[in-house]
């Protein structure tokens, strides 16, 4: 199946989705204008990423399965996978609001929308639609999947790593204050932290753990004489693998442009803990920290020169040379990934069948989908 085709068909149980939490709204007698808003936010924010999250449950599943889903097992696997969708968009929207962003995926985010189906404009109704979305993956998870044995354990992981995000975004945001910026306390090791808590949980070790409960990978299990913990095994490789896309993204956020990366990067003016300028300050030279101190994090008429000028100096390819820096992290962090992933027991082919057991092309698949990204 091709890219294109396998989007397609994740998309087709959005649909299905959608209509089932509209029908539930109407069930419960809400106004026509709210359902109406509620649809709008709904297709405005959830659907228009790069959908790797959830696809990422599904092929999680085909993998560890080894073989081609039922029709019942790949709407499942959809449907969690879509569960994750409704968390990054409750996310984005109240994150959006949070920074003062302007744009999202291509488009004005969902806050400053102007006006939706009439109904006047978003602003901070979006703290709302947050809560929403994010109270929309209990409602579908306790629909479909109350009588699994795992459901508590699908409750448990969502909620867990829904804390360990608030938890990365609290350090965040009060590390790089918007009224108080003070960059002289960033550094590598803070920047670790916010990115393992803020994105790597939600973004690559919730995928494959819904993908392993679907499964029946239990938490601990013996293979060739040695006791395997799977969701630690899980945990130490996806969790190094989420700190490399996010200093992806940080270096995205300043070298790509709004066509690729479907937003305008704000780093630099914002003032953020990005690996960027941690990076400049472990290795700058105290003129160029100076320049930082002088240039970074600043709002006001000249923000767009002060930005130029820290952007020249990260490209200054006799100085800091920031792209040369990342290039030089990406290959060592893609080694060190795959090193991990090299030391996971695989299972024999018996056992493969029953789908219960961690495999290294489970891993392997996400990390080819980050390497080398553009976007």
């Amino acid at each position: 199946m091709s890219k294109a085709d396998k989007r397609n068909k994740f998309l087709a149980v959005f649909e299905r989705i959608r209509t089932e939490l509209i029908d539930h709204m109407k069930s419960e007698n809400m106004p026509e204008d709210a359902v109406t808003w509620f649809n709008e936010s709904l297709v405005y924010n959830v659907p228009g990423g790069k959908l790797n999250r959830g696809i990422s449950v599904v092929d999680t599943v085909a993998i560890l399965l080894n073989r081609p889903l039922t029709d019942d097992e790949y709407f499942k696997a959809a449907l969690l996978g879509w569960c994750i969708e409704l968390l990054q968009a409750f996310f984005l929207v109240s994150d959006d609001m949070m920074d003062g962003s302007i744009s999202r995926r291509g488009q004005p985010c969902w806050y400053r929308v102007r006006d939706v189906q009439g109904l006047g404009k978003v602003h901070n109704i979006a703290i709302n639609d947050s809560f929403m979305l994010e109270g929309a993956i209990y409602h579908l998870l306790k629909s479909h999947f109350k009588r699994e044995s795992y459901y508590v354990d699908l409750l448990e992981l969502f909620q867990e790593v829904t804390y360990k995000t608030e938890m990365g975004q609290l350090v965040d945001l009060i590390t790089a204050p918007e009224d108080n910026i003070d960059i002289r306390k960033y550094n590598l090791d803070k920047h670790t932290f916010i990115v393992r808590y803020k994105t790597a949980f939600y973004s690559f070790y919730l995928s494959v753990a819904l993908a392993m409960r679907m499964c029946g990978v239990p938490d601990v299990y013996e293979l060739n004489g040695k006791t395997i913990e799977a969701y630690k095994e899980a945990d130490r490789i996806l969790i190094p693998m989420g700190e490399f896309f996010q200093v992806q993204d940080d270096y995205l956020d300043y070298h790509g442009t709004e066509a690729e990366i479907g937003k305008i990067g704000t780093d630099i003016v914002d003032g953020k803990c990005s690996w960027c300028v941690c990076t400049a300050l472990t290795y700058g030279t105290e003129a160029q920290k100076q320049l930082l101190y002088e240039n970074y994090g600043k709002k006001g008429a000249d923000q767009a020169v002060q930005e130029q000028a820290v952007k020249d100096m990260y490209n200054d390819e006799q100085g800091l040379n920031i792209p040369r820096r990342y290039e030089e992290y990406q290959r060592k962090a893609v080694a060190e990934i795959n090193a991990l992933i090299d030391q996971i027991p695989e299972p024999s082919a018996h056992e493969a069948v029953e789908g219960n057991r961690l495999r290294r092309d489970a891993f392997r698949a996400y990390l080819s989908k980050i390497t080398d990204r553009k976007a």
